[in-house]
């Protein structure tokens, strides 16, 4: 993937580049950008009413041509060329119940559909190729609550400040130091590891470990949600979280197991309002360190208790769920950065880490993982709500998990039958058109060699077209 890099390198040094960005307003928020004044919407939206009424929809047809698969297994991309449309679609509805800064009270609910479907049925990727995609279709389509939160401010200084009204959100104004709490039905990513330019798979960029860390196997169902309650402490230089939410029954299952003594997933993270470069910097360039942490309890197996089995009997297949038990432990490590270098031109990246001995068992199967991206805006060019977005993201798996593949093993997302193992790399990079009001329509490519970390297969290039409403 050398190319790759070097493409990367040079276009956040690109001279010619630089000079062209300007400032501009897409969204900082995963699957849900800020309602501002400034950000085209079908309907206007007031930053000032106690209610808030607000929709997304968001359609993304993607395709991939033949390539390279001497074999592929249960779980593999397939080989042969095709092509799969998502649709999601979500209504976010708020009502602030108090309104004084010092304690405002929000009451959230969401109701989203999922329909359509990933290639390949979202299996054979690590870092997947749309963050929209359920990855059991039998779900169906129908509409389902997505959050269902309550959201507290408890002031802690007198001194106020403006902040951004989200569809979690819903004040303007805020204690400059205060307590925030969430408490409900939520996506983890909603309130940690978020981004300003890699965490909006609707605006930004598609694939699942360039807007998430893949590492960080979070809390969540089959749809990405769980309940859970998060406190934040914000003040000038720094914030901190902390959140505790229920895991899934089974790996990337669909049933929350509420039995928090055995199963929870405990999360940690401390963001600094303080950019890498700061220093070298003008002020006004915005830039946020963020490192978090976090631990899951849950009745997960070992692959290497999986593999020792398969190796004891010749001719067997490990297999994960028959060495599965409670009181196990998944922990894990995460940096994400961003840092604003001229108006509206940032660079970000994250790296991740989590001991990888354990099954995957939420997110996607990924031990390790380093990402840099950048993204330019239009404003230049005259296209103040147009976007392009570059990022390179490079994914592995531990030992045990490659053993676990290597004789034939199957998580919840990979499994070729086989396995001559390599990092799986990723190379993203998109545009964001802004045709009319509250419609967007983008490009997206991603080049990925060796899918599913194997190097007996691909490379392949994922083709995508993007259309995105704000109601």
């Amino acid at each position: 993937m050398r190319f790759g890099i070097t493409f990367l390198v040079t276009a956040l040094l690109s001279p010619c580049a630089l000079a062209q960005a300007d400032k501009t307003n897409l969204s900082p928020v995963k699957d849900a950008p800020a309602v501002t004044s400034t950000a085209p919407t079908l309907f206007p939206h007031s930053d000032t009413a106690r209610y808030l009424v607000s929709g997304q929809a968001n359609i993304i047809f993607q395709a991939h041509a033949p390539f390279h698969s001497p074999y592929d297994g249960l779980n593999s991309l397939q080989g042969r060329g095709e092509y799969k449309t998502s649709l999601l679609g979500t209504l976010y509805l708020g009502y602030q119940l108090r309104r004084s800064p010092a304690s405002a009270t929000d009451v959230i609910l969401d109701v989203e559909s999922s329909g359509g479907r990933g290639i390949s049925q979202a299996l054979g990727l690590a870092g997947f190729t749309n963050l929209d995609v359920v990855r059991n279709p039998n779900l169906g389509s129908k509409p389902y609550i997505a959050r269902i939160q309550l959201h507290q401010t408890l002031g802690l200084s007198s001194r106020t400040v403006e902040v951004d009204r989200t569809q979690f959100s819903l004040a303007t104004q805020a204690p400059e130091r205060r307590l925030e709490f969430h408490i409900g039905r939520m996506s983890l990513p909603d309130y940690l590891d978020q981004n300003f330019s890699g965490s909006d798979s609707h605006l930004q960029f598609m694939n699942w470990t360039v807007d998430n860390n893949g590492a960080w196997d979070y809390a969540a169902d089959t749809r990405g949600y769980t309940y859970a309650a998060v406190a934040e402490y914000d003040d000038r230089l720094f914030s901190a979280r902390y959140a505790l939410a229920l895991m899934p029954k089974v790996a990337n299952g669909p049933d929350l197991d509420w039995a928090l003594r055995r199963a929870n997933g405990q999360n940690a993270e401390v963001e600094l309002h303080h950019g890498l470069l700061g220093s070298l910097l003008p002020a006004e360039r915005s830039g946020k360190l963020r490192l978090l942490g976090y631990a899951n309890h849950a009745h997960m197996g070992l692959y290497r208790d999986a593999v020792n089995a398969a190796l004891a009997s010749p001719g067997t297949v490990p297999n994960i769920l028959d060495h599965e038990r409670f009181s196990s432990v998944k922990y894990g490590l995460a940096a994400n950065f961003e840092q604003e270098y001229l108006a509206d031109s940032r660079i970000f990246g994250r790296f991740g880490w989590n001991e990888g001995q354990h099954e995957s068992w939420a997110y996607t199967e990924v031990d390790q993982t380093y990402e840099l991206g950048a993204d330019l805006g239009g404003t230049h060019w005259s296209r103040p709500y147009d976007k392009l977005g570059l990022a390179f993201v490079s994914n592995a798996i531990k030992r045990d998990h490659q053993n676990y593949l290597r004789l034939g093993g199957h998580g919840f997302l990979l499994g070729d039958g086989r396995l001559n193992y390599t990092r799986e790399d990723i190379l993203e990079a998109y545009y964001t058109l802004h045709a009319w009001h509250g419609i967007y329509y983008a490009l997206d490519a991603q080049f990925v060699e060796h899918p599913g970390y194997n190097q007996d297969r691909g490379p392949v290039l994922v083709e995508g077209v993007r259309m995105h409403v704000d109601f």
